[in-house]
């Protein structure tokens, strides 16, 4: 069985879409379906299940022995952590690239504690990311019980199929589209950097590519390295292999 929370959005859609063409087909969503159109991007997927957030902690509990692997794209959580590496169960979860800051400090995945010290996150939003990337590392770090394959994607700006239910949140590239459709021309973003005029910032579409750049193992949007299991179990924890 392979959950993906926040799987009826734009991004996580998109996992569960591949995951079904590659032959899964024992694939839960964790979402909530509300007044919008969200649920159109997972009504042609065969799902085993549609479960609620709130209801997530007991759902893993009552199925452990049957859960390979989490997408969690939803808000970064270290009980889902510590979870999959009492559980020996596969987790990756979503960072974002709103971690960079500006860049001035470049882009590199240095996932040590320093490295990822230096990182200067603009937004509520990217700190949030960035201070659960910094606790990870810290918990790598010391050597405590982790999940046995783990990778934390950092999306940068991406656009395409099922985004249309966002609103206003909409990708740049979808807005133009609109707008140039309706109106003949798009109002473009001013350039603060000399490199690129205005206008000229560069996006990657969902279709081709989930995302650049990922911290702790380095990934793809379809594979993370191997890194050993914990060799300890917690107390009362049952091992499963």
């Amino acid at each position: 069985m392979i959950i993906v929370t926040g799987g009826a959005g734009f991004i996580g859609s998109n996992i569960v879409k591949k995951l079904e063409a590659r032959g899964h087909s024992d694939i839960v969503v964790c979402d909530i379906l509300g007044d919008d159109d969200k649920w159109k991007n997972i009504a042609k997927r065969e799902l085993a299940d549609i479960i609620p957030p709130d209801a997530l902690p007991g759902f893993l509990n009552d199925n452990s022995d049957d859960i390979e692997a989490i997408f969690h794209m939803g808000a970064v959580s270290l009980d889902l952590w510590n979870w999959c590496a009492e559980n020996e169960t596969t987790l990756i979860y979503a960072s974002s690239a709103a971690t960079y800051g500006n860049g001035e400090q470049g882009f590199g995945d240095d996932d040590s504690i320093g490295g990822l010290a230096g990182l200067r996150p603009l937004n509520a939003y990217g700190w949030s990311k960035h201070a659960f990337d910094r606790r990870i590392a810290r918990l790598v770090a010391g050597n405590a019980p982790q999940p046995p394959h783990w990778a934390g994607l950092k999306f940068f700006n991406v656009y395409g199929p099922n985004e249309y239910h966002k609103g206003g949140q909409i990708s740049v590239a979808l807005k133009n589209f609109r707008e140039v459709s309706e109106h003949g021309k798009a109002v473009l973003f001013r350039s603060h950097n000399p490199d690129y005029a205005d206008g000229g910032q560069k996006t990657a579409s969902m279709s081709r590519c989930g995302c650049r750049k990922t911290r702790g193992h380095r990934a793809s949007t379809t594979s993370a390295r191997e890194r050993p299991a914990p060799s300890k179990t917690l107390p009362g924890q049952s091992s499963r292999r």
